[in-house]
């Protein structure tokens, strides 16, 4: 608590001091991110809002419906189909996607005086505490150039044993905007080390309680869980850095009573620069605990210690003749050639030829793969040429539209093929503005490595027979703001689908398999009342391979009102819930999610109780999460098998933005 009052007092002195500054008339300060990998920029808002600050750091916001090993910085994966991103190369990294930044989803800033985001979010007491502090900073040198700097860093003790978490990130990034010249450079990198319990032993612990010796509820220290001396680690680098030279010509134009000469872009020439470093350890020193968690050991029977790391470069060349620079040139053209070279590395092989040939080891039989295995090199270079094409059509209000496609020529991608674009258009209706947006792709490209190839401990498999995956999604989208209507329709058709089956090992689906979503958001606003509901529906041709929630639902209650004119406030309750289904479960020695038909999730209602206030620049809330607990809903909290929800508990957070 004295953190908590703590916070308070920072609060109401930089309100205060904040409140004193003279208002600034000066240009505010925009973000805007870049499309890969040509770079292109667009605008996005900057992060102060204050609607549903409260939920920054609820795993469970993250999506409509979702589901994570139970401890904030932990890995997490969406129930909605359709909200999950494709694998990258280093599948590992894939469950921390929500908290890693990559050159598509960073915020760059220009700002006519410096700025600087600071927050500070907090939960729990003093065993099971939970913190989460984030900066950044960026200022101008001039118009054009601007240099900058963030972090992010989440240590949670977590509220069931072993399962602490502490995710550090940082960035440093620059721009130069110029009138002919651009520039953008961002350096990244990550550390992340969480412990693994592997979940808990028996889940009666928490759905029957009283049915166990004592016949009490157990603190969550006190539940049993199955591994206590366990930990993966994934660190990573991320170095990216786009550039493009612009060919035009000046036009005269007339502003007020003067005359301005105004650059008119006509060509681009762009060359983008990508690398990346990754690599991803998991330890376990107790080999009792193993011997009863992991059906297999491979490599050492006393300690596990698995390691692997993958890095890459990739180097993009490209020319594009921008829309708009005449009346004739009604869209914008694209091509390029991408470059990479990946380079993988795994555990030495150190099998021996009659182990790996007995009957008994489930995940490692057949001659082919025996032989084939002792064969391979701990290192994999792979070399990959693509080239690509990009049109858009972004001016105009009317209709707008991108499309873009890439072959790849060379390597393991020879062959393959992405192509995704989308269209928009709008037009009135009872004095209305009606939005439509209908998008699609079609996708044949190599499962990721990882899923070919991988040497540890508990878990081996060559699949080098695994071929391509073919993807093709259509949907389409009906909003009207005003109403606060949006409905999203679309449907993906799957060939060679790969996936962890129930034995946490990759499989690929030959079968055609199809999914269907449907995601209806309404809100309702009626003066300081407001109530914004989602619906998501999805349905699985073979739920035993893509296992989704047929349900889902999102509500949140809140009114809307401000104090003394100056103190905007929102207060309420949000709820989640999804329907019952047999959802993917973790496996902490693969870093994955694998399918399993032995327990099922969901069913269970998620409340959170919050009050969000923001004065000025500083937003401020106290949240109590999963509200409901003991109250309403049951006991039965899994949003994965085996990994309860956190108990109910008192959340603040901080946030201001100082100009500086």
């Amino acid at each position: 608590m004295k953190r908590f009052y703590f916070a308070i007092i920072i609060f109401l002195l930089c309100t205060v001091s904040i409140s004193a500054k003279k208002k600034n008339n000066g240009p505010d300060p925009y973000a805007w991110r870049n499309t890969q990998p040509l770079g292109n920029r667009y605008r996005v808002p900057v992060d102060t809002l204050m609607l549903n600050y409260y939920s920054t750091d609820l795993p469970t916001s993250y999506s409509t419906a979702y589901g994570y090993t139970g401890n904030l910085g932990g890995p997490g994966l969406s129930k909605v189909f359709f909200e999950r991103p494709e694998m990258p190369q280093f599948i590992f990294k894939e469950p921390y996607s929500h908290w890693i930044k990559t050159p598509a989803n960073f915020d760059f800033y220009n700002s006519r005086i410096p700025i600087t985001f600071l927050s500070y979010l907090s939960g729990g007491s003093k065993t099971n505490k939970q913190e989460d502090l984030r900066a950044t900073f960026s200022g101008n040198v001039n118009k054009q150039l601007a240099f900058g700097a963030s972090m992010d860093y989440v240590l949670s003790r977590g509220h069931y044993q072993s399962l602490a978490t502490k995710d550090f990130s940082w960035q440093l990034f620059g721009s130069y905007i110029g009138e002919k010249y651009e520039l953008q450079v961002l350096f990244n990198t990550l550390n992340f080390v969480n412990q693994e319990n592997g979940g808990i032993t028996d889940d009666n612990e928490i759905l029957h309680p009283e049915n166990l010796a004592g016949g009490q509820t157990l603190d969550s220290k006190s539940v049993n869980v199955n591994l206590t001396d366990a930990y993966n680690r994934v660190r990573g680098k991320n170095y990216y850095a786009t550039q493009r030279y612009k060919l035009g010509f000046y036009r005269t134009e007339e502003r007020d009573t003067s005359k301005v000469e105004i650059f008119v872009p006509v060509t681009s020439f762009i060359h983008t620069i990508e690398y990346n470093d990754n690599m991803r350890r998991f330890v376990n020193n107790d080999a009792s605990e193993g011997a009863k968690y992991f059906k297999n050991t491979y490599l050492n029977n006393n300690r596990t210690n698995d390691s692997t790391s993958y890095w890459s470069l990739k180097n993009t060349f490209g020319v594009s003749l921008l829309e708009g620079f005449n009346k004739y040139a009604k869209m914008g053209l694209a091509a390029y050639l991408t470059y990479e070279v990946r380079r993988f590395k795994l555990m030495a092989d150190t099998i021996p030829i009659d182990y790996i040939s007995k009957p008994e080891v489930p995940s490692l039989t057949g001659d082919s793969y025996r032989y084939s295995y002792a064969r391979n090199s701990q290192y994999y270079t792979d070399n990959i040429l693509w080239v690509g094409a990009e049109v858009s059509k972004q001016q105009g209000k009317v209709l707008t539209y991108y499309a873009k496609g890439q072959l790849g020529l060379t390597g393991p991608e020879a062959g393959s093929l992405d192509i995704d674009g989308h269209i928009n258009t709008r037009f009135p209706i009872f004095k209305d503005t009606v939005q439509l947006r209908a998008y699609g792709f079609f996708k044949n490209t190599e499962p990721a490595f990882y899923y070919k190839h991988y040497v540890s401990n508990h878990f081996v498999w060559d699949n080098s027979n695994f071929g391509k995956i073919r993807r093709f999604r259509v949907g389409g989208e009906f909003s009207v703001p005003r109403w606060g209507t949006r409905l999203n329709v679309g449907v993906e058709n799957i060939q060679n689908y790969v996936y962890f089956g129930n034995d946490c090992l990759p499989k690929q689906e030959s079968s055609i398999l199809q999914v269907f979503s449907a995601t209806l958001q309404q809100d309702f606003h009626f003066g300081p009342f407001n109530l914004d509901n989602q619906l998501v529906y999805q349905k699985s041709s073979k739920s035993s391979v893509i296992p989704l929630p047929d349900f889902s639902v999102y509500s949140n209650l809140y009114f809307l009102f401000r104090i003394a004119k100056v103190l905007h406030v929102q207060l309420g309750a949000d709820f989640r819930y999804y329907t019952k289904y047999y959802g993917e479960a973790y496996e902490p020695a693969i870093l994955s999610f694998h399918t399993q038909n032995d327990v099922k999730i969901g069913g269970y209602p998620l409340m959170n109780a919050y009050i969000n206030m923001k004065l000025k620049q500083t937003r401020f809330y106290v949240m109590y999460s999963h509200a409901n607990q003991g109250l309403f809903g049951g006991k039965n909290s899994f949003t994965l098998p085996h990994y309860p929800l956190p108990p109910s508990m008192l959340q603040i957070g901080i946030s201001i933005d100082f100009a500086n």
